[in-house]
């Protein structure tokens, strides 16, 4: 049974899943080797539970006892749970170096659990001690609100690991779906189509402006340009970057130079202030 959650990596994702796992009862530990970026996370869980209260969706004393279960830490010796999820830079070498680390100063049947959107989670197991307990968890933007979680399987992980996540899944108020490791796994694979679509339009000079407003007349939520915007250029960029390569760069998912130039820009979207459109400071 789970009740300790570690997260590493305190940015928009990392801090939403530690919020995520705090109010739903477990003990969290959230990780972060820059301070800065670690003070910024407990603002930001603070602000959002306040939030929360102030809508009458959480009362005084529940937003004190979820800032109760969460250890903000910069030491990486405090990171020991019963699952350990990261959410830290998306490159391969990183998240390999991490959970050889936290390998070495946690018990040998702790999980390991990564939040990557786009990269192989088999090449990730095949490089950690037990691969046997490696799988993804990949989460959905904002973490405190989407349900939707998909459980990545390698061809390493066994049963009960999967099993351990699927009941983290559940007792934290998700739906779980399971799935093989493959590039994009089931949510970005099919999304690839609307992101490249709409933005093959806007090489055509449509406005994405305009491009949004139609989506979202048909049913839509949110247009693709916004959504890119709430996602983060640079995840979404790299996400197509990467379905992209390992599916044999098919010419119908290669990546837009548009968002390549706003990710060059560092016009990333909301966290930046600026993306397709502007946002207040």
């Amino acid at each position: 049974m789970v009740q300790t959650v570690c997260i590493c990596g305190a940015g928009t994702m990392g801090s939403g899943i530690a919020q995520a796992a705090a109010q739903s009862g477990f003990y969290t530990i959230l990780y972060e080797l820059n301070a800065t970026i670690l003070e910024k996370a407990k603002v930001y869980i603070e602000n959002n539970l306040q939030k929360l209260v102030e809508k009458g969706k959480l009362t005084t004393a529940e937003k004190i006892k979820t800032l109760e279960r969460i250890q903000f830490t910069n030491d990486l010796h405090h990171c020991l749970a019963d699952v350990i999820i990261e959410a830290i830079v998306e490159k391969l070498e990183a998240k390999i170096a991490l959970f050889n680390q936290l390998a070495e100063i946690n018990h040998s049947e702790t999980v390991f659990a990564t939040n990557t959107s786009s990269l192989s989670v088999t090449k990730i197991a095949e490089k950690v001690m037990s691969p046997q307990r490696v799988i993804g968890m990949h989460f959905f933007n904002p973490a405190t609100i989407m349900k939707l979680v998909e459980v990545v399987n390698t061809p390493f992980t066994n049963e009960q690991t999967t099993q351990i996540i699927l009941e983290l899944a559940a007792g934290m108020g998700k739906t779980a779906v399971v799935c093989k490791d493959a590039p994009g796994f089931i949510v970005n694979r099919v999304a690839r189509p609307f992101y490249i679509e709409a933005l093959r339009l806007a090489e055509q000079g449509i406005p994405f402006e305009k491009i949004d407003a139609l989506m979202e007349a048909t049913g839509f939520k949110m247009g693709p340009f916004k959504l890119m915007d709430l996602i983060g250029n640079d995840i979404n960029y790299a996400v197509s970057t990467s379905v992209y390569e390992q599916l044999n760069k098919p010419k119908r998912l290669q990546p837009s130079f548009i968002q390549e130039e706003k990710v060059k820009n560092g016009e990333l979207g909301k966290k930046t202030g600026k993306g397709y459109y502007k946002y207040p400071g």
